[in-house]
């Protein structure tokens, strides 16, 4: 016959624990909201989030027939910003903070705008040739 287990103080421990950080951390704090700007810009934030938590509990020896458990939990969380995603009428931008930008990364972001730069400059020189002949 199954009867009902009773779970270990330690698991309950545990599962509010888990709660807890479910109820703190979601998608909507790793992205967060929209923010609308007067020209027609969106700008969205995007963070980084480490989070941690440990918990523990101890049976306690007792004389009393009834069982004795000590225990306890808890959490840490860091939120970081690393990013804005930039929306535009006709671009999408990703612009990293460059507080947690690593060179690479931060040389793999610029070759968008390095690319656009160019391409511009290209377009105004052909056109200026094109208007002098």
């Amino acid at each position: 016959m199954n009867e009902p287990r009773n779970p270990h103080p330690v698991e309950e421990t545990m599962r509010v624990t888990m709660e807890q950080i479910r109820t703190m951390v979601d998608a909507n704090t790793i992205v967060g909201d929209p923010i609308a700007c007067d020209n027609g810009t969106t700008i969205i934030p995007i963070s980084k989030i480490s989070f941690g938590f440990a918990s523990g509990g101890s049976d306690l020896p007792t004389k009393v027939a009834k069982d004795q458990f000590g225990g306890g939990g808890g959490a840490g969380i860091t939120i970081t910003p690393i990013a804005f995603l930039v929306v535009t009428a006709n671009d999408v931008k990703l612009l990293q903070l460059s507080v947690n930008a690593a060179t690479p990364n931060a040389i793999v972001n610029m070759v968008p705008d390095l690319v656009d730069k160019i391409t511009g400059f290209m377009s105004k020189k052909q056109e200026n040739t094109e208007s002098t002949t």
